[in-house]
């Protein structure tokens, strides 16, 4: 073998070897979901336990406000998406094409807001809302998601505005077509891949966010699906197999979303990042 097949077969596996690490952890929560009543303190590490079921799937969903708690997520997740997307767009826009006062000034501040954590921010947006009675209410949800999701997919969006000659713009204005024509009409469309971007990134955010939700929300009614499996921990007993199971569902809409905007990552996330 030699010395350049030797590096390539270690790469490999050393890969083999990270990817098997990431995904134990998921196979064992499969696992656990799968586990009949009697041996859910089990220390058997089977893949596949013994009187396998799906009692867990058929509780979570039927027992359980599951699909309460997946309405309340998909209401905020979706909200929080098309207002996402229409901000960040049209945003974005201004600053890559437009010089105006405060132009850097606002960047800056969009970018350092991202050197914190979303838990730093938690004490004034909950005095923000409690202010305008939007607590314990879904539109204050969507209201601190946005917020938390804006600033980067401003600047993913600007990136990618950067990276379209401006020249087609003037073509079209030339053509007897507006500003916001040029923009809606040839700008827009070729930054479907940037939009996709936005759009997963918002549709993530409000999807799996514990924390601000826990703070905000206190109604039973308006649990969303993060803080619906929360309620599953108690104090001297945690419902295991539920738990697992209703984690194994509330991946499945994000991983079929990547799924289907995959072709748009790759040219999203590297066109973007082209001018800053």
């Amino acid at each position: 073998m030699t010395k350049r097949a030797l590096k390539s077969a270690l790469r490999h596996g050393a890969l083999a070897l990270f990817t098997l690490a990431t995904i134990y952890p998921i196979v064992q929560v499969v696992s656990i979901s799968l586990r009949p009543g009697d041996r859910l303190y089990t220390t058997s590490l089977a893949l596949i336990p013994e009187g396998a079921s799906l009692d867990a799937y058929h509780a979570i969903l039927f027992d359980k406000p599951f699909l309460l708690w997946m309405r309340n997520s998909l209401i905020v997740s979706v909200s929080v998406t098309i207002i996402g997307v229409a901000l960040a767009a049209t945003a974005g826009y201004a600053f890559a094409r437009f010089r105006f006062p405060g132009r850097g000034a606002g960047m800056l501040a969009f970018l350092v807001t991202q050197m914190f954590p979303a838990t730093m921010l938690l004490l004034p947006l909950f005095l923000l809302l409690r202010k305008i009675g939007l607590v314990d209410a879904m539109p204050g949800l969507i209201i601190a998601y946005v917020a938390t999701a804006l600033p980067f997919c401003v600047w993913t969006m600007k990136g990618y505005y950067e990276s379209i000659p401006v020249e087609l713009e003037e073509a079209a204005m030339v053509d007897g077509t507006t500003r916001v024509g040029a923009f809606t009409r040839v700008t827009l469309p070729l930054s479907a891949p940037a939009l996709m971007i936005t759009a997963l990134f918002s549709f993530m955010t409000a999807w799996s966010e514990f924390m601000v939700a826990r703070v905000i929300i206190q109604k039973l009614g308006l649990y969303t699906l993060p803080l619906g499996l929360e309620s599953l921990a108690g104090t001297f007993q945690t419902e295991w197999a539920n738990y697992s199971a209703g984690a194994i569902l509330v991946c499945i809409p994000v991983v079929a979303l990547f799924l289907a905007l995959n072709r748009y990552l790759v040219s999203g996330l590297t066109l973007g990042g082209v001018k800053g």
